[in-house]
C-alpha cells in the first residue's frame, strides 16, 4: 500500500518528504518484505501507545465532622458523597482520596469524640486517606481507634516516636486502570506545635521531603506513578517540588484555603481543595506508566452547593440521625447577631467576652482557633460549637507590661512598669512560642471552657451589633 502510495502522484516529492526509514523500507526488493517489516515496526509502537493510561484522581481535605452544609448553604456530608459519587459513576480509572482532618469542628464530634464522623465517612469511604493533627484532638489513643474503625487504610510516613515507630502504616499501593498507584501519607512536621503535648503523647512528625524519598524509592519497583498524600504546609508542598522528583503527584491538606491553581513543576502537580467539603477536587491525568510519570494533567474543583446537588440518602439518614443526639444541646437560642460577624471582627469579640467574663484587662485569641462564622440572624449554642469546638479553657496570667507579647499589646498604651492581667485559651498558653513570640509567661492551670464563656457573655449582651 506505501509503496503504491509513493509511486501516485508526484513521486519525486512524495519522496522527498518521506521519513528515511520509510524510504528505507520502500527501496526493499520483495513486497512481502516490506508488509513484514512494516507489521514489526507498528507492533512495536503499539505497546508504548498503550503504556499512557488514564487516572483520575478525586480529593477531599480538612472536612472537619461538618455533616450539615453551613449557613451559606454549601457541603454538607450528604451533598459531597452524592457528588462523589455521580463523579465515579462510570469512572473505572477514578481513586478518591482524602487529605486528613476529618474530626473536630462541629457538636457531633466533640460530643462523641470523633467517632461518628468514620462511621459515616465510611458510607462514602476514600480508597485512601492520611492524617491529620486534629484527629489527635482527642488523645492519640482515640486516634487509634480512629484507625480501627476507618474501613479504608488511614497512611502517614512521617509520625513516629522517638525510637522511629510509626504510628500507621506509610503507604498503600492501589491498582487503577493498570497503574499501580503508591499513595504514602505525610503530616506536617509542626504536628506537635498544632495541639498539646498530653493529646500527641510520644508522636512527633518527621521531616516530610526525607520521609516521602525514603518511602518513594522503597515502593518504586512495585509502582507506576507515586502520589504524596499530604496534610502538610504550603512551604512543604514548594519543598516537595522542588527535592522529591520521585513524588509526581501532591494531594495536600491542612490549609483551609484551596488552590486557584494546581503547583506545577515538570508535570508534577500540587493541588489543594477549600476545607469543610464546600468543594470536591477532580485531578485528570494521563499517566506514561513505562517512565512512571505524568505525561499531562488537568484539574478542576467542583462546587458543592447543597441546594443544587441532592444529598445521598443513606448519608443523610446516618448523619440525622447523628445531629438528633447533639440537638437538644446546642440547637438553643442565646442571641441574635444585627450582621455576620467573621474572621477578625471574630477574633475580636471572642476577646472582648473573654475581658468581660474573666474580669481581666487584655485578651488574646489565637486566629486559627476562630473556626467558623456567626451568621447574621437568630444565634444558636450551636453556631457557637461550631466556631470553638475545642474543648479549651480560658486561663489567666500577671504580667509586666514590658513582657506583654506584641501580638497581646497589638497597637495598645501600655504602661512597661505595670501589671496587667492576660486571658489565653489553653492551647495558646501550651504553645507560647509559636503563638506569642515568649515562652515565659506563667498562666493559671485552669479555668472554665472557653465555648461556655462565649455563650453566656452571648446571652448576656442578647445582640451582637
Amino acid at each position: 500500500m506505501i509503496a503504491r502510495l509513493a509511486a501516485g502522484g508526484k513521486k519525486e516529492l512524495a519522496a522527498n518528504v518521506q521519513p528515511t526509514w520509510l524510504r528505507r523500507i520502500n527501496d526493499l526488493p520483495s513486497r512481502n518484505l516490506r508488509f513484514l517489516c512494516l507489521a514489526l515496526l507498528w507492533a512495536g509502537l503499539a505497546p508504548l501507545a498503550s503504556q499512557v493510561r488514564d487516572l483520575t484522581i478525586l480529593h477531599t481535605n480538612d472536612l472537619h465532622a461538618r455533616l450539615l452544609p453551613d449557613g451559606r448553604r454549601q457541603g454538607g456530608f450528604a451533598h459531597l458523597a452524592a457528588a462523589i459519587r455521580r463523579e465515579q459513576a462510570g469512572c473505572g480509572h477514578c481513586l478518591l482520596l482524602d487529605g486528613g482532618d476529618l474530626v473536630q469542628g462541629t457538636p457531633v464530634s466533640t460530643l462523641y469524640r470523633g467517632l461518628p464522623v468514620f462511621e459515616v465517612r465510611n458510607l462514602f469511604r476514600p480508597d485512601v486517606a492520611t492524617l491529620g493533627n486534629h484527629e489527635f484532638d482527642y488523645g492519640w489513643r482515640r486516634a487509634r481507634e480512629f484507625l480501627r474503625v476507618a474501613k479504608f487504610p488511614i497512611v502517614s510516613a512521617n509520625v513516629q516516636d522517638e525510637n522511629g515507630r510509626l504510628f500507621t502504616q506509610p503507604y498503600v499501593v492501589r491498582p487503577v486502570n493498570g497503574v499501580r498507584v503508591a499513595v504514602i501519607g505525610a503530616m506536617l512536621e509542626q504536628f506537635r506545635a498544632m495541639s498539646i503535648p498530653e493529646l500527641v503523647g510520644p508522636w512527633r512528625a518527621a521531616p516530610v521531603v526525607e520521609a516521602a524519598r525514603r518511602y518513594a524509592a522503597e515502593v518504586r519497583e512495585r509502582s507506576d506513578l507515586v502520589v504524596l498524600l499530604g496534610h502538610i504546609a504550603p512551604e512543604e508542598e514548594d519543598r516537595l517540588l522542588a527535592e522529591a522528583p520521585e513524588v509526581a503527584v501532591i494531594i495536600s491538606g491542612h490549609l483551609h484555603r484551596g488552590l486557584e491553581e494546581p503547583k506545577a513543576r515538570e508535570k508534577r502537580v500540587v493541588v489543594r481543595v477549600r476545607a469543610y467539603g464546600v468543594e470536591l477536587g477532580r485531578l485528570d491525568l494521563k499517566v506514561d506508566v513505562a517512565n512512571k510519570a505524568v505525561a499531562s494533567s488537568s484539574w478542576n474543583r467542583i462546587p458543592i452547593d447543597s441546594t443544587l446537588t441532592p444529598a445521598a440518602p443513606d448519608v443523610a439518614r446516618a448523619v440525622a440521625r447523628w445531629e438528633a443526639k447533639v440537638a437538644r444541646q446546642v440547637d438553643l437560642p442565646i442571641g441574635e447577631a444585627r450582621r455576620e460577624i467573621a474572621g477578625r471582627d471574630l477574633k475580636l469579640l471572642m476577646e472582648q467576652a473573654m475581658i468581660e467574663q474573666s474580669g481581666v484587662e487584655l485578651a488574646y485569641m489565637n486566629q486559627g482557633g476562630v473556626r467558623d462564622f456567626l451568621p447574621k440572624g437568630p444565634l444558636l449554642a450551636r453556631h457557637v460549637w461550631n466556631v470553638m469546638p475545642f474543648d479549651n479553657t480560658v486561663v489567666v496570667a500577671k504580667v509586666r507590661g514590658r513582657d506583654l507579647p506584641k501580638a497581646v499589646v497589638d497597637g495598645r498604651p501600655i504602661d512597661p512598669e505595670r501589671d496587667y492581667t492576660l486571658a489565653v485559651n489553653n492551647y495558646v498558653a501550651a504553645n507560647q512560642v509559636t503563638e506569642l513570640g515568649t515562652s515565659n509567661l506563667q498562666f493559671s492551670r485552669s479555668g472554665p471552657l472557653q465555648r461556655d464563656q462565649l455563650i453566656a457573655w452571648i446571652r448576656k449582651k442578647r445582640v451582637l451589633e
